[in-house]
């Protein structure tokens, strides 16, 4: 509690301890032995562990599209992780299989859809993968039993700035990446979606069968929200599941003054959304939300186990709703989720995505006053793209010498902080831009006064220069 909890939110202790691979093998005692250690020793390797890992809760941690930490989320870890439950029967996870079944039934409500069923899964990746899936299964529902022989080539449709995840699941379904068209997107990001029809006719034009559009809404690195009513347009007109990748930008949906960003998703047929992301309802807790009600989710993923699902059971074996899933074993994630929403309420969720996305807002405003920072564009989410240009640059002429030089600016920056333990932030180059900082925004620990925001993080990153 002391070194994990309290310190790791002190913003005057490191982000992190930096040690390259083979020296923090070397400190660290890996090896495990014919016999046991004393506990003297298990209790300093939990101390080398804690203090060599990366502090996600602290504030000036912005790496990755999850931050901070949420204490009624942690006391319900620390319940599940107790009791050690497996959610897919009522008769051994009683509690949490209501929990889960009520956390949907909200979720699906702010989709705003009337009614639906949903499973939460080991992340968005997977929840990505269900979706295409099940469409796969709603199209040709053969392919269950007959498999992938004598089945039409399946097109998957994305856009260009999808989550890698989508190219994944088509690799793992046996639907071939080259069969997941691409969509392009605009300069902001966001799927254009005329090039998603053309790109429909060709696949038929082909004698491919188009069968699944995967919009996002939220993008990894931008965090552009696809156009969804225009999208839906389209898939209702060529008879096409839509699934909504909102495993970033769903949280949005209990904000009624962002909420406008996810306009349309009620008119998908699938929806990813990750509560441990913008909610902080830890990692992880990601659910697949479906707007079928008539049962498609289990009929796609049952196998009718009779040692597990029994249907002369003494109690109402609706409730046993583990064949939904591709798993077995199955966490109970809904559980610390449910427990957050409990503490704050709707309108506590609502106030942490708002005050995320004014912390942004923040940012980007005095970005624009400092010199030597350039936004690479106007964000809509919490996603904020900048270049750090430094002095010896700032008068060059933007040529080829000059975005040569400036593209490896980020990654040396990075390096320092990471190896001085001051803020760990992200880079990347992207459509054919140099490398550039990407900054996100979660933790309501980032800082309690706003007005330190901006100079907390551009000194920082000054300094290393």
């Amino acid at each position: 509690m002391e070194e994990v909890i309290k310190k790791a939110a002190d913003v005057t202790e490191k982000v992190c301890e930096w040690q390259p691979p083979e020296k923090l093998k070397a400190l660290l005692d890996l090896e495990l032995k014919d016999t046991g250690e004393n506990h003297q020793k298990l209790l300093q390797f939990c101390r080398d562990v804690i203090k060599f890992s990366v502090k996600t809760n602290h504030p000036r941690f912005f790496n990755q599209l999850y931050a901070g930490i949420d204490y009624y989320s942690l006391a319900a870890r620390f319940i599940t992780e107790a009791l050690n439950p497996s959610v897919y029967t009522y008769e051994v996870s009683p509690v949490f299989l209501l929990v889960e079944d009520a956390v949907l039934k909200k979720m699906i409500e702010f989709i705003g859809w009337e009614e639906g069923d949903g499973i939460f899964n080991p992340g968005g990746s997977v929840s990505n993968m269900y979706a295409m899936n099940l469409a796969r299964y709603k199209y040709c529902p053969d392919i269950k039993e007959q498999g992938l022989s004598g089945m039409p080539r399946l097109v998957v449709l994305t856009s260009d700035e999808c989550h890698y995840s989508v190219k994944k699941a088509a690799s793992f379904l046996g639907i071939g990446t080259q069969n997941v068209y691409f969509i392009k997107s605009d300069e902001r990001g966001k799927m254009i979606p005329e090039e998603l029809e053309k790109q429909v006719l060709r696949a038929r034009k082909e004698g491919s069968a188009p069968f699944f559009v995967s919009a996002t809404a939220g993008t990894t690195v931008l965090g552009a929200f696809d156009p969804l009513d225009e999208i839906a347009d389209i898939c209702e007109r060529y008879g096409l599941w839509l699934h909504v990748d909102a495993s970033w930008g769903g949280s949005a949906l209990l904000s009624r003054k962002h909420c406008r960003l996810l306009h349309g998703i009620h008119r998908a047929n699938s929806v990813a959304w990750n509560p441990h992301k913008m909610l902080m309802a830890g990692i992880q807790c990601c659910a697949l939300l479906v707007k079928d009600s008539s049962g498609l989710l289990k009929r796609c993923y049952s196998a009718n186990a009779s040692y597990l699902f029994q249907q002369d059971k003494f109690y109402d074996v609706s409730y046993d709703t583990g064949d939904k899933s591709i798993q077995c074993s199955r966490r109970a994630d809904a559980f610390k989720f449910w427990m957050t929403w409990k503490a704050l309420g709707t309108t506590g969720l609502e106030e942490r995505v708002n005050r995320a996305l004014a912390l942004a807002r923040y940012l980007v405003d005095e970005i624009k006053k400092r010199e030597g920072f350039q936004l690479l564009l106007e964000p809509e989410y919490a996603n904020i793209c900048f270049w750090y240009i430094p002095p010896s640059l700032r008068n060059m002429e933007e040529g080829h010498e000059y975005w040569e030089k400036l593209h490896h600016v980020a990654p040396a920056i990075k390096e320092r902080m990471m190896k001085k333990g001051s803020i760990m932030l992200g880079y990347q180059p992207h459509r054919g831009k140099v490398n550039f900082f990407r900054q996100v925004i979660i933790s309501p620990k980032v800082i309690d006064v706003p007005q330190h925001l901006s100079l907390r993080v551009c000194v920082c990153v000054c300094l290393c220069v």
